[in-house]
């Protein structure tokens, strides 16, 4: 089993910035990608990137440029950091780990993010 712990939201004006960790522990050994969704109110949960663990990155188009992905494999974390937040950034955060063989995958309990405008 793999543990995922998110730390880093919280509320925030449109155009400022937020820092997001995730920390895996447990079964860690064969984790691949890790990435980032998000899920806001009545909607559905989105991809907001992900990073492989040859640190391959892959973004949603509405964060490109604004958000970035990064990975610390020594501390077993990863990292999204967030600038010029917008209001529909708004949303709970989800962390996730996946295995490959065999397919696993793992959500951490997720944190709120709320960019107020």
């Amino acid at each position: 089993q793999v543990r995922l712990v998110e730390s880093g939201g919280g509320l925030v004006q449109a155009g400022g910035s937020l820092r997001l960790s995730c920390t895996a522990s447990g079964s860690i050994f064969g984790l691949n990608t890790l990435g980032w969704y998000r899920q806001a109110p009545g909607k559905q949960r989105e991809l907001v990137a992900v990073i492989t663990s040859g640190s391959s990155t892959n973004y949603a188009d509405s964060v490109k440029g604004r958000f970035t992905i990064s990975r610390d494999n020594d501390k077993n974390r990863i990292y999204l950091q967030m600038n010029s937040l917008k209001p529909e950034d708004t949303g709970v955060y989800y962390c996730n780990a996946e295995k490959v063989l065999p397919w696993s995958s793992y959500w951490g309990q997720g944190t709120q993010v709320t960019v107020s405008s």
